[in-house]
């Protein structure tokens, strides 16, 4: 009887979790299904007042002046431009502070490094921001005296710093996940340690790895807070990361601060920047989950 009462209660009670995890999980689809149908509609709303050939060739973006121009390129060559130096920085630092880790350090020395490596993860984006517009830009002032005070090489120097965590951390996961089969192999063929790292493991890690630069990319293209506070607000087309710019990120940022009336064109302006940015990183996301299914697979 006792037996019976205790099953009854258990089975009640894995309902219940059953279903909380039910609604946790719809809760996360449903939540993003409506951001994503929210931008749909603005955006179908926006392209009805502007030509989306306009918006995706244009190359001047005026929209809250009185001469309005709507070619988003200007703002699109700022993310990438931001988006280009942060990555010249993570993925190499990433990929090498990852292979030391995983095939160099001592034991010892990576339960240490790896969790303190991760904890530049855990920084306020706005504390990089003003790092990099009242400590790295007036540095970098000294070395380049035409550097402006906002500008594009400064926060993609800190966005760098900040997404290395997420490359190496992934990276060293990928390289960590070889077999020892492949490193034992080469070790008797004669191969160095060092030889049997490029030649062997990374080759072996590869999808892994590049999952990881997708992933960083990503992030870096979605970065708001840094490139808001130390890009500046100058939407120009060009590869100059000397001068102020903006990207898509900072501009909605500029527009949300509630000085443009809500329901006007301008004002859906970035709903069509959004969606624009969403398309983008959602790509990446993507691939990146084909790579990282495609490198599970592979040593399953």
């Amino acid at each position: 009887m006792a037996m019976r009462l205790s099953n009854r209660i258990r089975r009640r009670a894995e309902t219940v979790i059953e279903c909380v995890l039910f609604l946790c999980a719809a809760g996360s689809v449903l939540i993003t299904a409506g951001i994503i149908a929210v931008l749909v509609m603005e955006t179908a709303a926006f392209l009805r007042d502007v030509s989306i050939v306009e918006f995706l060739t244009g190359t001047n973006w005026t929209p809250l002046f009185s001469d309005k121009h709507f070619g988003v390129l200007p703002l699109v060559a700022g993310t990438a431009l931001v988006s280009a130096i942060a990555m010249a920085i993570a993925l190499p630092a990433g990929l090498l502070s990852a292979i030391y880790l995983s095939e160099y350090a001592p034991s010892r020395v990576r339960r240490v490094l790896k969790p303190t490596l991760e904890l530049l993860a855990g920084v306020p984006t706005v504390v990089y921001g003003y790092f990099a517009l009242l400590f790295v830009t007036p540095l970098l002032q000294q070395w380049i005296p035409s550097l402006s005070g906002f500008n594009a090489l400064a926060p993609g120097l800190v966005m760098g710093l900040m997404i290395l965590p997420l490359v190496s951390s992934l990276s060293e996961d990928a390289l960590h996940a070889v077999p020892d089969g492949l490193r034992e192999a080469a070790f008797a063929l004669g191969s160095t340690r060092m030889q049997t790292t490029l030649r062997v493991v990374v080759p072996a890690a590869v999808s892994g790895i590049a999952a990881s630069f997708i992933l960083g990319i990503s992030r870096a293209i979605g970065e708001t807070m840094i490139v808001a506070v130390a890009a500046g607000q100058q939407p120009r087309l060009t590869a100059n990361p000397l001068v102020p710019v903006e990207t898509m990120t900072a501009y909605i940022v500029q527009v949300s601060l509630g000085d443009t009336p809500a329901g006007t064109l301008e004002y859906r302006t970035i709903f069509a920047v959004g969606m624009l940015l969403f398309i983008m990183t959602f790509t990446l996301n993507v691939v990146s989950n084909w790579l990282r299914q495609r490198f599970k697979g592979m040593y399953s």
